[in-house]
């Protein structure tokens, strides 16, 4: 049955409105947006006091409730879907870890036989998060499984995983990232640099070559630099490119969050959260791909070595921070967790605005940033 939502603000895809009444058509897609003056006939679910956004699209997430991409079968995998509704998530890229070749055959297999079965949050691709970096800032990747870029194995991959596999981070200065980076950019896969020691020059060949955006900017590679250009400032220089960004205030502090945002614009920032089996989980002892991580004060860290390993963050918790620092405004942070990963993912069709004949898949707000409810395909699947 078709009605209406009746709420105090609108994030809608082009302006953000105050007041009035968005179509929810009888079958779960959005229609048209109508003023306080143009009251259609028809059911109304009133949402007074309340905003109305798109839901959020994450690009970069491992996992959360215990469950991992990496070792979960495909009902772990949907407890994950469902799990991210909680999140404000309505769309998801399931990212992987670096790891042997079979074991990510197998997992491109299983999400491949799978595929649009899940029940909750929308998977809209797959990314693979390595194994073509170097070891020097691996982070949390398993340095015994890095390897040059192939574009041979990759397409491999991605026919397992029927066509699902359609973004991957890499290091550009391996051997062969730019024919790599080419080829696959030609193949409409997108490619982000990171977990990298590439100098400016090894970063800029890579975008020329294609590559549209930097992973988890400044974590997984040096510092920016005034005297020796890195891969960051690479990542703050080159323009039409999207920096992904983790807002929990400890990947990055807010002030050079603030930076980069000023620098790029806010059109140019991908919210991720790069969340972990430890999301939405009390701290204690966790894995992180077959590396051991303890999470504490908001942090995940490896035991060996103390680096962060990924985030136990949630993309709607990203949102409000950008707003409680007076970052961003809500309607840019919520383009940062929705438009922005959608269009870098090349999802924006299918998911991150609302507009008509889209999935009206959303989020009910309260003005402090904080969810109240979640949405998918018109129906009302989570509380607060």
């Amino acid at each position: 049955m078709t009605y209406y939502i009746h709420a105090d603000k609108f994030f809608l895809k082009n302006v953000t409105e105050e007041g009035g009444y968005l179509e929810v058509q009888d079958n779960g897609k959005f229609g048209f947006y109508y003023t306080e003056d143009e009251k259609p006939a028809g059911k109304i679910v009133d949402y007074s006091g309340k905003w109305i956004a798109p839901g959020l699209v994450d690009t970069h997430v491992h996992g959360s409730l215990k469950e991992d991409v990496m070792k979960s079968d495909w009902t772990g995998i949907n407890r994950l879907s469902e799990g991210f509704l909680r999140s404000g998530v309505t769309s998801w890229l399931p990212t992987t870890y670096t790891a042997g070749a079979d074991t990510l055959s197998h997992i491109c297999q299983m999400f491949g036989n799978h595929k649009g079965e899940e029940t909750g949050a929308k998977i809209q691709g797959l990314h693979f998060e390595g194994p073509y970096f170097t070891a020097e800032h691996a982070g949390a990747e398993n340095p015994k499984y890095l390897l040059d870029p192939d574009i041979n194995q990759f397409n491999e991959w991605r026919e397992q995983s029927k066509g699902l596999l359609n973004k991957i981070s890499l290091a550009p200065e391996r051997k062969g990232a730019k024919e790599f980076i080419r080829a696959a950019v030609n193949e409409s896969v997108v490619v982000s640099l990171g977990h990298s020691s590439a100098n400016f020059a090894e970063a800029k060949a890579g975008v020329e070559a294609g590559a549209t955006m930097f992973t988890h900017t400044f974590n997984g590679m040096p510092d920016p630099s005034h005297h020796d250009s890195s891969i960051s400032n690479a990542a703050l220089a080159l323009h039409n490119v999207t920096a992904e960004l983790i807002c929990d205030g400890h990947h990055v502090k807010k002030e050079m969050v603030q930076a980069l945002i000023q620098v790029k614009g806010a059109e140019h920032i991908c919210l991720i959260t790069d969340c972990m089996e430890a999301g939405m989980m009390p701290d204690g002892d966790y894995m992180l791909g077959e590396l051991p991580v303890y999470v504490k004060d908001g942090m995940a860290r490896l035991k060996d070595g103390n680096n962060l390993a990924g985030s136990i963050l949630q993309l709607k918790t990203a949102v409000k921070n950008l707003v409680d620092w007076n970052i961003a405004t809500p309607e840019e942070a919520i383009m940062m967790a929705s438009y922005v990963p959608a269009k870098s993912a090349h999802v924006l069709d299918k998911c991150g605005t609302i507009a008509p004949d889209k999935d009206a898949d959303f989020l009910v707000l309260n003005p402090d940033m904080t969810l109240s409810e979640t949405y998918l395909n018109g129906e009302s699947r989570y509380k607060a």
